[in-house]
């Protein structure tokens, strides 16, 4: 007696602690916060202008938008259209706090009686004429707008919701608008810049130039040390912003079909089969146990194949297959036919197209004869249909596959096979818009329809399938703990392939040619994943995926490792140039015994008619620094060598014709008004966003 009230004290006790930790386990996040006494994360998913957005708080801004999404679309959001909810959250939270401020300090607002104007009044806006236009008519009543919002109080709470929602968006466009377009008519373009572009766009140059690629040295010629790349980046910082990524290696087990799973779906075809047959309502049998819904009537050319070579031994009832395409097994039921109010058929053609003059459609029309002629020879229509058509069906020998009478085809062509029996060449040239057809039916023009029930099912990977290839994933990973042990297994084991995904971003949903795979990157930037570190097996899609963590860069951070690849190869053609330069400093004479004495690598190409606007070197590509050496050399004066983009270059100037002297530039200075004006909503989302400091760390949530 005594232990089971010592038993009944103590399970008093541990309930108590049960509950607790239960309390503690569902409010703990929201009530201790990060700052609790067992610290925790920050569950902010981000920070514009030093405010922090809670999670629960961006949450609700969410569920606000899919609903209001799928009120208006009357189905629920997919997952892409989460992402996309998401992101219009996020800005709207960037419009709220760091455009807001902007629009405080210029005392930027829309007043009452302007939203009233721009839902009933004189100026309408271009939402409200989108949402209350009659789709049959395509005609807009501002009527229909008044009326709605004299019913507006009757009708259900969300909806009313969703109306004042909408008004709150028709104002805050409007103020953006009047913000970009304040910014966007500040923009002003002096005389002198106007007449600056004019001249780069109508200034010519003859010129020629000597071109010592840097590919012409080998890279293993030229080591590249860390001081080097890193004196590099401290020079060109700017030039490099560094993102929040994550390099991986990872290995891929896919979840495939058994021999024993497709065994055992043949066999379930076969029941199927019998139940088909006997079946007094096959089409309804059909459509509850297909994987894939196929039409109940279908013209000759809409068959597969593999049941098209069956058609003459038809007989009603029966039952014909089980027939595999891919990962499929397919049977059919025939139950009779009936006559399409159009005709079907197949046919081939040969296109010789006639545009132009009247000569080159005379000249058309002669070659199509030409050919017309070779086939009724015996010459092989194929053939000359990929050797001689101007249609792109030329790859398939003309085949244009089985098309009906319904008017989609143009006219003319239409009437030439539709009008013909039978099957063969029509001894004739059809005429239309795109040219002369040579035309050959293949199969004759047919108005039957055949009543097929269809019976599709798709090999899938059994759940004892799935199982054994996520043991073996998970094997792999148990026993892959650290990189070099994660190299070794994968050398082991002869069906894995390592590959590497460089630099993914945070918020990436794909890897590579992993769609699907967020949980993947969620795992790589996880505050407790570290370099060579080796993931469990993670599902993406049809295969369990096993990474290990190779680099990381972090956006307050600029280290040369973020960047090795670039800086490398920038590092790497200087050091070329200063070997290439050295070899060719001392070289006199024309430009060709330069490049001669210089040897294997060296080139010299003219260029006439240079535009300073938009020059193109030939094999020196677009290289601004060049064409800025030409046009600053008087004729007949040649630049010393000096890297460019693509190489060390010498430049020579033959000839320079200034711009014609005009009297008025306000073409130029619109074009570059236009020019700034285009960038203007952009630039400004830029510069906010930047003053603003907005920190996005949604990608540790979704």
């Amino acid at each position: 007696m005594a232990l089971i009230n010592k038993i009944r004290e103590k399970s008093g006790l541990a309930v108590g602690i049960i509950a607790v930790s239960l309390i503690l386990f569902i409010v703990g996040g929201d009530l201790l916060g990060s700052r609790s006494l067992f610290g925790g994360q920050d569950q902010s998913v981000g920070e514009i202008a030093g405010q922090k957005i809670s999670y629960p708080e961006f949450n609700a801004k969410v569920d606000e938008a899919r609903a209001a999404y799928e009120q208006q679309t009357g189905r629920p959001a997919s997952e892409q259209d989460q992402i996309q909810l998401r992101d219009q959250a996020w800005n709207q939270f960037i419009l709220d706090i760091a455009y807001q401020k902007e629009y405080d300090a210029l005392g930027l607002a829309v007043t009452q009686d302007e939203l009233v104007d721009m839902v009933q009044g004189n100026y309408i806006s271009p939402a409200i004429r989108q949402t209350f236009t009659d789709p049959k008519t395509g005609a807009f009543d501002k009527n229909t707008v008044i009326n709605y919002l004299k019913n507006l109080k009757t009708l259900p709470a969300e909806q009313q919701l969703a109306w004042a929602n909408f008004e709150k968006n028709l104002s805050t466009d409007r103020t953006r608008t009047k913000y970009e377009n304040l910014l966007r008519l500040s923009s002003f373009v002096t005389t002198a810049e106007a007449q600056k572009e004019y001249q780069a766009q109508n200034t010519r140059a003859d010129a020629k130039f000597l071109l010592v690629p840097y590919y012409s040295v080998p890279d293993t010629t030229v080591k590249v040390t860390d001081g080097q790349l890193q004196e590099y980046l401290d020079k060109h910082k700017d030039e490099y912003k560094s993102i929040n990524s994550r390099t991986i290696q990872y290995v891929t087990f896919p979840v495939a079909p058994s021999k024993e799973d497709s065994t055992a779906l043949y066999d379930q075809i076969k029941t199927l089969a019998r139940g088909l047959a006997t079946a007094t309502n096959d089409s309804s049998y059909a459509r509850m146990n297909s994987d894939i819904q196929a039409p109940l009537y279908m013209t000759l050319g809409e068959m597969p194949e593999q049941l098209k070579a069956t058609v003459g031994t038809f007989a009603p009832g029966g039952v014909y297959g089980p027939y595999k395409e891919g990962n499929t097994y397919f049977i059919y039921k025939y139950s009779g036919v009936k006559k399409d109010t159009n005709f079907t058929v197949r046919a081939s053609h040969i296109l010789i197209r006639a545009t132009g003059s009247d000569s080159a459609k005379a000249a058309a029309r002669i070659k199509a004869e030409g050919i017309l002629r070779q086939i009724q020879g015996g010459a092989n229509f194929e053939a000359l249909a990929a050797s001689t058509s101007d249609d792109g069906s030329r790859q398939q020998g003309g085949d244009l596959g089985y098309f009906k009478n319904d008017n989609r085809m143009v006219k003319p062509f239409q009437d030439a096979i539709f009008g013909f029996n039978g099957t063969g060449l029509i001894p004739r040239l059809v005429e239309t818009e795109y040219g002369y057809h040579i035309i050959k039916i293949t199969e004759p023009k047919t108005n039957t329809l055949y009543r097929i029930s269809t019976i599709g099912k798709t090999i899938t990977a059994s759940q004892a399938t799935r199982d054994e290839v996520y043991r073996r994933a998970e094997q792999f990973a148990t026993e892959s703990q650290s990189k070099e042990a994660f190299e070794e297994n994968a050398k082991k084991d002869k069906t894995l392939v390592v590959a590497t995904a460089e630099r993914i971003p945070e918020n990436s949903t794909n890897v590579n040619a992993l769609g699907n795979a967020r949980e993947l990157v969620r795992w790589a930037f996880n505050d407790d994943t570290d370099i060579n570190d080796v993931s469990s097996a993670i599902e993406v899609d049809d295969q369990y995926v096993v990474a290990v963590v190779t680099g990381k860069t972090s956006e307050d951070e600029v280290t040369v490792d973020n960047f090795r690849p670039e800086l490398t190869a920038k590092v790497r053609n200087q050091l070329k140039a200063e070997q290439i330069m050295a070899k060719l400093n001392s070289a006199s004479g024309p430009l060709e015994s330069i490049a001669q004495k210089y040897g294997a690598g060296a080139l010299v190409e003219t260029v006439p008619d240079l535009n300073l606007a938009n020059g193109f070197l030939k094999s020196a590509g677009v290289d601004p620094v060049a064409v800025g050496k030409i046009f600053g050399l008087k004729p007949g004066k040649r630049s010393k060598p000096f890297a460019g983009d693509a190489g060390v270059l010498i430049v020579e100037t033959s000839k320079v014709t200034p711009a014609p002297t005009v009297a008025d530039y306000a073409v130029y200075k619109n074009q570059l008004i236009q020019n700034a004006s285009s960038r203007t909503g952009f630039l400004i989302n830029e510069a906010i966003r930047d003053n603003a400091k907005v920190k996005d760390r949604r990608a540790k949530f979704y």
